[in-house]
């Protein structure tokens, strides 16, 4: 049945980047179920010229953007042999011109890495409701972006199924988008987020020496893509998270806990001044605060099973061994530092990640080269996006001449 005008003009439109990753899938799957909610209407992904493809002349968005010129370029001339009317954007300016389209109401932020800042950045100026699945914007920008957020008046909702769950069970008072406002006046005495634990919670650290990639991208309970597994493996991904809850809630280092909970059921928790503990609780499904932000403040089928406790029976709790995994205490230091020193750890988390993936370096020599990175870099105070974006570049030609110079044992004694 087709749809008229009216009914048309009452869809949400939303953009999505990083539309052919997995959280671009599960929201598309999201939608899907929403025809008559939300229109896609534009997608966006780094080179992946086929999966682009598909998306496109199934969602039909007017504009699709590919970080790559020469892949633009190729999806250009093959929907035009489709028949397809979709306009076709290269580069950043294109993520920035679709994140800040006058006609779009929501933009999914789910592009990996440093790459997903600027468009984010623009749809926070242009005052949109963003949905924020890429960790690095908060990690590199947080006081920037927060403050963009607020002066351009837009709508910022966590997709990482932990900071979903500490928006759900924050008081009605609490405020995203006022960071004056402290979670000590809101009667919230700490943060407390759960981590799976990975694939090694119980491996050795003699064990740990020897873990291979293969290894490493085995998830126990979550599907996601390559980079986000490899860092849950590390507990940097739980390190990144730390430094996100800081900028969205307003929290002190101290006020926020991590907690290792193998079965991933309680998503995090937000304890009280007078004992109560709050909690969020799901099947470990991504759809679930994607479906959460796109219905926000009303709730949306999502697809997701229904939790059976009964099936699940038990539920552990454990500390986080940070000599094990020590990616999850240099997270910590790098935010009691401030200034561009979580830009500094991410940057290089992103440089050696790829490297491990590769075999070019062994599984702990991803935190030893952060470490030397933060011991080596000077952090100095945050002045301006463009400053943030040459600390980033720097800290890149460290951690590459770090590893491409010495083999991964010396990084290590370096």
């Amino acid at each position: 049945m087709h749809k008229n005008n009216t009914e048309l003009n009452a869809l949400k439109q939303v953009t999505i980047l990083g539309s052919t990753g997995t959280i671009g899938q599960q929201t598309l799957d999201v939608i899907s179920h929403h025809a008559n909610q939300y229109k896609v209407f534009a997608l966006a992904a780094n080179s992946n010229v086929d999966a682009l493809l598909k998306q496109c002349l199934e969602f039909k968005p007017e504009i699709a953007v590919l970080l790559d010129e020469s892949a633009a370029s190729r999806l250009s001339q093959q929907l035009k042999a489709h028949g397809s009317t979709t306009t076709v954007l290269a580069g950043m300016a294109g993520l920035e011109q679709v994140s800040e389209h006058a006609s779009v109401d929501m933009v999914m932020a789910a592009i990996v890495g440093a790459a997903g800042l600027k468009p984010a950045m623009a749809a926070a100026r242009a005052g949109k409701r963003i949905l924020l699945a890429n960790k690095e914007t908060l990690v590199m920008a947080g006081s920037l972006f927060m403050q963009a957020v607020k002066e351009g008046g837009a709508t910022l909702l966590p997709i990482d199924s932990e900071h979903n769950a500490i928006f759900q069970v924050m008081p009605p008072q609490a405020n995203i988008h006022e960071p004056s406002t402290s979670i000590s006046s809101i009667g919230v005495k700490k943060i407390i987020l759960t981590a799976s634990g990975g694939p090694f919670r119980k491996f050795s650290q003699e064990a740990l020496e020897s873990v291979t990639p293969e290894m490493a991208l085995k998830h126990p309970n979550w599907v996601m893509g390559a980079k986000i597994t490899i860092d849950s493996a590390t507990l940097m991904n739980k390190g990144l998270e730390v430094i996100e809850a800081h900028w969205l809630f307003n929290a002190k280092p101290s006020q926020i806990e991590v907690v290792v909970h193998p079965q991933s059921i309680i998503h995090s928790m937000v304890e009280y001044v007078d004992g109560s503990v709050l909690a969020q609780l799901g099947n470990p499904d991504m759809r679930t605060p994607i479906a959460y932000a796109l219905g926000y403040p009303n709730r949306i089928e999502s697809g997701v099973a229904s939790l059976n406790l009964l099936e699940i029976a038990k539920l552990e709790f454990e500390s986080p061994d940070t000599k094990r995994f020590p990616c999850l205490q240099l997270a910590f230091d790098a935010l009691q530092l401030g200034g561009t020193a979580s830009t500094i750890l991410n940057a290089v988390n992103e440089i050696a990640v790829p490297a491990f993936l590769n075999k070019q370096i062994q599984f702990m020599d991803v935190p030893a080269v952060i470490a030397k990175a933060l011991d080596a870099i000077p952090v100095v105070a945050v002045s301006s996006l463009e400053q943030l974006i040459d600390t980033d570049a720097e800290a890149r030609r460290f951690a590459e001449q770090c590893l491409g110079n010495v083999g991964a044992k010396q990084v290590l004694t370096a």
